[in-house]
This record gives structure tokens, C-alpha cells and sequence, in this order.
């Protein structure tokens, strides 16, 4: 096997892994951007918003309809 990849008991192969003194991603991947720098009070709300959807729920990406719910919940409507 290649370096950094390791095989559980069960053979399920964990491609996530890190060799021993090996550099560990220090941010997790996010779906936007890490910044809000740029944008403005409104986007930066909805932003903020959408954040803390995703940590409440513990969600990585979010569908169009979750983001749907969160841009409501702000008190947006058509």
C-alpha cells in the first residue's frame, strides 16, 4: 500500500489517513470560502448564517433547499 493509506480490520480502506508525523489538514474543507472579507452586510449575514447551519447539523455541504431554509429563517421571502 502507499504511504498514508491504511487498511482497517474489516479491509475498508481509509485513504483519510496520515502517516506518523506527517502533516494533518489544520482547517477543515468547507463549501465556502473561510473568509467574509469582501462581502457585504447582507451576504456576510447570510454567510454567518449558512455556517452555523452546517455546524449545527453537523454538515459539511449543504443541498439548495437547506440553504433555502437557512435564507428564510433570516426572514427573506419572494
Amino acid at each position: 500500500m502507499s504511504e498514508g493509506v491504511e487498511i482497517t480490520g474489516d479491509g475498508f480502506i481509509d485513504r483519510r489517513s496520515y502517516t506518523v508525523g506527517g502533516p494533518k489538514p489544520s482547517v477543515e474543507r468547507r463549501q465556502f470560502t473561510n473568509s467574509h472579507e469582501g462581502l457585504s452586510e447582507e451576504a456576510r449575514e447570510l454567510a454567518v448564517a449558512i455556517d452555523e447551519y452546517k455546524l449545527r447539523h453537523r454538515r459539511r455541504f449543504i443541498t439548495f433547499e437547506e440553504m433555502l431554509t437557512v435564507i428564510k429563517d433570516l426572514g427573506y421571502h419572494k
